[in-house]
């Protein structure tokens, strides 16, 4: 009986292995084939110590080959592993990992999405001879074993909600929080919250959550990865891919497939090599910690050595977070220094307690500590070409600005308020009480005067006369940029011809004008970033910086140096983010303008680092701080995952500017989807669109193929968005300006200068 079930073991390793290389391999796969079988033919005619002996040497056979297969896997086949059926799921780790466990919100089917879990569980350790129950918070993507009600593990905006909701509660009870990658990417529906606005609304919460977050990747594909992602440790299974998109769609961009078309499969083998989606490329590149060693080909439900180790892992990076964030304590150096040291010597963490719950200052410097963490991720992509003298200029006015202003409004100013508000509480006494003294003097002397009914013409007049529009609230078509459109002539038919009865329009009258505008409906059409440039900001305002930062080839891809050439040649920048300085009606304020004319606006390495240094410029000098979105296509794919690592980067970067007292506004222009959108885009408070914009996680396309949904009729624009709650007004181009002036003087943060 014992050696039926190791054959029937066998038969399942040999399935597992051809699902895994497919049709590689089939030299070594054959030989298996041929063994097993030859075996069962066999196993009637043998005595029960032959069969025995028959299994065992079966056993030891397929072991040798599963090590040469190990040794030559390929990401492709990477991939595979985590996507099977047996691959180890967070139900198969809350088993086997954690002593207890209460799994929370639902159950299978049942639950808020089923492709999210999460759990109330604890570990236990010895502190001398005491038992010690540490609870965690656990939070992950659950694929399950081939349960399609999971989804695969695309979460849904809800699912995703739920997840930072129980986070929150990890923080108010102060508890870590363990969160576990098991995701092809976010289902990307827009719903109320979409999908965009509540992954960004997770990175923006995550960003400054004041317990020790871990994270463990195995599948961590696209922007729904980074939803559960923002951790103090990061740690991947070797097997793991962590990815900015799939292979599959990788290849479907690069062999520039139609819809429904197939790539071939060499292509999609070769994309994922080329974007350095495993965990050994991510160990080297920075984006993870360490990496926790995997059984050959991968594990599964009944590797229960490797749960131990997994075990191991989660007790040692958790330990190392709390410990790095307690105050001054040279044990606690001596310790971790020694903890470090003994791991290769197979030290039980479970026999060394370490408190996890931290106090008020050790929260504060675990949040600077993450911020840090991040803020130094992914430089090496984002080459920086400024002189020397020039940089050194800069560091002195960085340094200048910030004594400016850390005296000026940390200090004069918030005396002087303390100051002005004591002296307008006695003020507004003071009225008060004079105003009630002389209430009965007012009284007699309206009784001596009688009824009066005059009304002065200048009254009558404001009331009674319609509102006029100011001359100075617009520009009535004096552009001071006209796009070049306008020199053609020729006629422009309105898209909302047919159903508003829109005439033809003579194109320079519609881009000169007009700006682009149908005089009949308001249809906007597009219009070049320099429109923007040159109208909204007060002319000669414009001070760009960090100009010399620029977009790069960080994989190697084939083909991306010439393409970026050519991009830095027909627009004349080195990225897709214009950094500068501006003034609106006097009023100055730091601008991050994406450029859909720069490889469609793609944000990688290179324009997270400029948007990131114009966040720290507007924090240092108490500026507004603008992100006008021309256009964005989402992440630059071509730099994998140093284009992921910016939704983290920049959201953490706002996090920092808001929470030092500014005003974050966003305008989306044109088409803004996916990665930025989901991040440091939609994390804003403050987000406006231009008519006729689209804002979304991902295009129609993408959504028909992934989910097979058909959409309605402008599922994206601006109008969907404001019904969504993404946007919170939708602006006429024409407007754009004076608008901006209304928000900079209404909304924002307590620690600009102007306030």
């Amino acid at each position: 009986m014992e050696q039926d079930k190791l054959v029937l073991h066998l038969a399942e390793r040999l399935a597992y292995i051809r699902d895994v290389f497919g049709g590689e391999r089939r030299e070594n796969i054959h030989l298996l084939t041929t063994k097993l079988e030859d075996y069962r033919l066999r196993e009637s005619g043998l005595s029960p110590e032959e069969r025995r002996e028959a299994v065992l040497a079966l056993k030891d056979l397929f072991s040798v080959v599963e090590s040469k297969l190990e040794a030559a896997l390929t990401p492709m086949n990477r991939v595979r592993i985590v996507r099977h059926p047996q691959r180890v799921c967070l139900r198969d780790i809350l088993e086997n990992v954690y002593d207890n466990y209460t799994e929370i919100g639902g159950q299978d089917e049942h639950s808020i999405d089923p492709a999210i879990v999460i759990a109330r569980a604890y570990l236990t350790r010895k502190l001398g001879k005491v038992t010690v129950n540490q609870s965690v918070m656990v939070i992950g993507h659950e694929k399950g074993h081939g349960q399609e009600f999971r989804n695969g593990g695309s979460a849904k905006p809800w699912g995703n909600a739920k997840a930072l909701q129980y986070m929150r509660v990890a923080e108010t009870e102060n508890i870590p929080v363990h969160t576990y990658v098991f995701t092809p990417g976010a289902f990307p529906i827009e719903d109320t919250p979409g999908a965009a606005q509540q992954i960004a609304a997770n990175l923006y919460g995550m960003s400054s959550l004041r317990v020790p977050v871990i994270t463990v990747f195995s599948e961590g594909g696209s922007g729904g990865a980074e939803a559960v992602a923002l951790a103090d440790k990061r740690l991947m299974f070797s097997h793991g891919y962590y990815s900015v998109i799939s292979p599959e769609g990788a290849a479907a961009i690069e062999g520039h497939a139609r819809d429904g078309e197939r790539v071939s499969p060499d292509l999609v083998k070769t994309c994922a090599a080329r974007m350095r989606i495993t965990a050994q490329d991510n160990l080297r590149m920075g984006y993870i910690d360490r990496i926790i060693q995997e059984p050959c080909l991968g594990a599964r439900s009944h590797h229960y050595e490797f749960f131990r180790g997994l075990r191991q892992e989660l007790l040692r990076a958790t330990d190392e977070v709390a410990l790095t964030v307690r105050g001054f304590a040279p044990i606690r150096f001596i310790a971790l220094r020694n903890r470090r040291k003994q791991v290769t010597k197979g030290m039980d963490f479970e026999k060394a307690y370490v408190r996890w719950n931290l106090s008020q200052a050790a929260q504060i410097r675990l949040i600077n500590k993450r911020h840090k963490k991040y803020r130094d991720l992914s430089r090496h992509a984002a080459p920086d070409h400024t002189p020397a003298s020039r940089h050194l200029i800069g560091l002195w006015q960085e340094l200048r600005w910030g004594v400016y202003s850390y005296f000026k409004y940390n200090l004069l100013r918030r005396h002087r308020q303390r100051v002005s508000d004591s002296l307008g509480e006695l003020k507004s006494e003071w009225n008060l009480l004079w105003d009630r003294a002389l209430a009965p003097i007012r009284h007699i002397l309206q009784k001596l005067r009688g009824p009066s009914s005059r009304v002065s013409a200048e009254t009558a007049r404001q009331l009674t006369e319609l509102s006029e529009w100011d001359d100075d609230q617009e520009q009535r078509g004096n552009w001071i940029y006209v796009s070049p459109r306008a020199r053609e002539d020729r006629a422009v038919t309105c898209p909302n011809s047919r159903e508003f009865g829109c005439l033809d329009i003579w194109g320079p009258d519609l881009y000169g004008e007009f700006a682009g505008v149908c005089p009949n409906c308001g249809h906007h059409f597009p219009m070049e970033y320099q429109w923007y440039l040159h109208n909204l900001f007060d002319p000669g305002s414009f001070f760009e910086f960090s100009a010399d930062v620029e977009a790069s080839n960080p994989l190697d891809m084939p083909d991306l140096d010439a393409k970026l050439a050519e991009a830095k040649q027909r627009t004349g920048h080195k990225s897709g983010c214009l950094t500068f300085e501006a003034r609106i009606h006097d009023i100055r304020l730091v601008v991050a303008m994406f450029l859909g004319s720069f490889r469609n606006g793609t944000v990688g390495a290179a324009e997270g680092e400029k948007f990131i240094r114009a966040a720290e410029r507007a924090k240092r000098k108490r500026f507004p701080f603008l992100a006008y979105v021309h256009a964005t296509g989402g992440i630059r794919i071509q730099e994998g995952t140093n284009g992921l690592i910016q939704m983290p980067r920049c959201t953490m970067a706002v996090r920092r500017y808001i929470d030092a007292g500014g005003l974050y506004l966003v305008a989306y222009d044109t088409n803004s989807y996916a990665g930025p959108v989901a991040s440091f885009l939609g994390c804003s408070p403050y987000q406006f669109g231009i008519r006729s914009a689209n804002v979304g996680f991902a295009g129609p396309g993408v959504i028909a193929e992934t989910t097979g949904l058909s959409l309605e009729p402008h599922y994206h624009n601006v109008y969907k968005a404001l019904a969504r709650g993404h946007i919170q007004g939708i602006w006429d181009r024409r407007e754009v300006r004076y608008n901006l002036n209304q928000a900079l003087q209404t909304m924002g943060g307590r620690n600009l200068y102007y306030k």
